[in-house]
């Protein structure tokens, strides 16, 4: 499965070299091209690709949604019980595909490239390195590329699950929360030979916001008011101890100053509530969105 953005160049290419490779693996196999709005004729020639050979499937998104939604349409479109996604732009090699392959029959559920030996520019190699970096203090994340496009995976593990914003960085961590193997293999890493990255500084940020969601969502996607009640507590102990500094220091002098440490006692108290009360509409909507919905992924059921 892979997702296309203004990669005219690059696709009829790649067709080619991932038909050389999945041949001889004499497996049944669809190709899915995700077109996200392409302006430079890259849709016209996917097309041309599946007249050509019905084995290309090609899904045309109505408007530019972004990488994450096209991996996302052409998971929930695929009809074989293995994926392998990678990007369009010749970067990612085919021929590290059977490696992958081979690693999941190990009994991983999930395998994901390592570009050990990364062809890229000095700017993204360091955004990279910071991300990696992120990732590993706030979720725990020992793989060491996970922004790498080229993965292989068993359907099941995005079963009743929609990839959005950038979720597509973290998808180890995400099958990893759900109780899924996870593994990763070195592959080859190439130059980008035609066509322009799309890569930008803004889009660090934007996987930032995304990292915080699936720290959040995988710690408490069904106690919310574990995390706003923390957070409540801690300002109503903050609270009464200005109170009773303060209570302290007006029997001493024998008299009560309300000052900005009186003002801050008060508002501690009401976002304290606040903090409560949001925790419980949090529970409410949760119990809601997981009414009829298990939150947990079964492996294997023994009969």
């Amino acid at each position: 499965m892979i997702p296309v953005y203004n990669e005219a160049a690059n696709v009829v290419p790649l067709y080619r070299e991932i038909v050389s490779v999945l041949e001889p693996l004499r497996m049944p196999f669809e190709i899915i091209y995700v077109d996200d709005s392409s302006r430079d004729g890259s849709l016209q020639h996917l097309i041309n690709l599946n007249l050509h050979d019905k084995r290309v499937k090609v899904i045309a998104l109505r408007r530019n949604y972004g990488q994450t939604a096209a991996i996302d349409a052409g998971i929930k479109h695929a009809k074989h019980e293995l994926i392998v996604t990678m990007d369009s732009d010749l970067q990612n090699d085919p021929h590290d595909i059977p490696l992958l392959l081979a690693k999941l029959r190990e009994g991983y559920d999930f395998v994901i490239g390592w570009r050990w030996k990364r062809r890229d520019t000095l700017m993204k190699h360091i955004t990279s390195r910071l991300a990696h970096r992120m990732r590993k203090w706030l979720i725990n994340e020992k793989i060491h590329d996970s922004g790498c496009t080229l993965k292989v995976f068993k359907r099941e593990c995005f079963q009743d699950f929609t990839l959005y914003g950038e979720m597509h960085r973290y998808m180890p961590a995400l099958v990893s929360y759900r109780g899924f193997k996870v593994a990763e293999v070195k592959v080859n890493h190439r130059a980008r030979t035609a066509g322009r990255t799309k890569y930008n500084a803004w889009r660090v940020f934007r996987g930032l916001f995304d990292l915080l969601f699936i720290k959040f969502w995988a710690d408490y996607s069904t106690r919310p008011i574990h995390f706003f009640g923390m957070i409540a507590v801690l300002q109503f102990l903050l609270a009464g101890l200005l109170f009773v500094e303060q209570a302290v220091k007006a029997v001493l002098i024998g008299s009560l100053n309300v000052g900005p440490l009186f003002i801050l006692i008060v508002m501690l108290s009401i976002t304290g509530l606040l903090t409560f009360l949001f925790g419980f509409l949090a529970e409410i909507m949760v119990r809601t969105y997981h009414h009829d919905k298990p939150n947990y992924a079964i492996g294997r059921i023994y009969e």
